[in-house]
């Protein structure tokens, strides 16, 4: 089943600028829809259409910063018929509007500075552990964060980045569930442009629960990504702006 879900996947990639429907997908899975989208779920963690939108909107990022086209132009391009869902979409999953997330990136600004968190006495507890990382024989920084969804969209209640395998701490989080997830990059790799980042390895956890004065705990344990991870769509590498003259830091030091 695996690899006809990665073939659904494959052309979700190809063809994401087409009005592609389930039965569409599921053709190309060679699968009934109602079990390609139970398939789906099960390998993937998300739905066929939330995993579409992921790519389109990966792709509009990657327009949005190699090339001039207007938001309008990359909207329909990306499959959207209209601007608006295009750009409340955006927004949602990305935590700007495409115009400013354009700006943000040009200006070296591109940094969790840039977005609004929680409101102002909310903050209560914090979560550490430990994030494993396999050898790889050369420099990696591994970028931590909590999601409210078990997606990585959107901005990151708290973030820590840190410079290989080690402990990792989120400080300053509200009381709730969160879910943790980790990306890791190659320090030697790092690519100025954002959009063109890509985790070596990933990793997740179940849902973490904090309490106001407390400190949970959780390890997380990194693997090597693949096509059925869901791409993501704020990649914590995206607000590591250290490596830019110009950016204004707005995650920890490595440690």
């Amino acid at each position: 089943m695996q690899s006809a879900v990665e073939r659904a996947i494959d052309t979700m990639w190809n063809r994401y600028h087409e009005p592609l429907s389930l039965d569409d997908m599921a053709d190309t899975a060679i699968l009934s829809k109602f079990y390609f989208s139970r398939v789906f779920r099960t390998l993937t963690g998300t739905s066929p259409g939330r995993f579409l939108t992921a790519v389109r909107l990966t792709k509009a990022k990657q327009l949005l910063l190699e090339t001039s086209l207007s938001v309008t132009e990359i909207s329909y391009m990306v499959g959207y018929n209209s601007l608006g869902t295009f750009t409340s979409r955006f927004t949602r999953s990305v935590g700007v509007p495409p115009a400013r997330y354009r700006a943000l990136s040009f200006g070296g600004m591109l940094s969790l500075s840039s977005f609004s968190g929680p409101a102002n006495g909310t903050r209560a507890g914090a979560v550490a552990g430990w994030v494993g990382v396999p050898e790889t024989g050369t420099p990696v920084r591994v970028y931590v964060g909590a999601f409210k969804d078990p997606i990585a969209q959107g901005i990151p209640v708290a973030c820590d980045v840190r410079d290989g395998a080690g402990p990792y701490r989120l400080e300053a989080m509200p009381e709730g569930k969160f879910h943790l997830r980790a990306a890791v990059v190659a320090v030697d790799d790092l690519d100025p442009n954002p959009s063109k980042r890509r985790p070596l390895f990933v990793g997740a956890t179940e849902a973490v629960t904090v309490w106001t004065g407390r400190t949970a705990e959780a390890d997380i344990e990194t693997r090597a990504s693949c096509a059925l991870d869901l791409p993501i769509l704020l990649a914590l590498p995206e607000l590591d702006t250290r490596n830019s003259p110009d950016a204004q830091l707005a995650v920890p030091s490595p440690r």
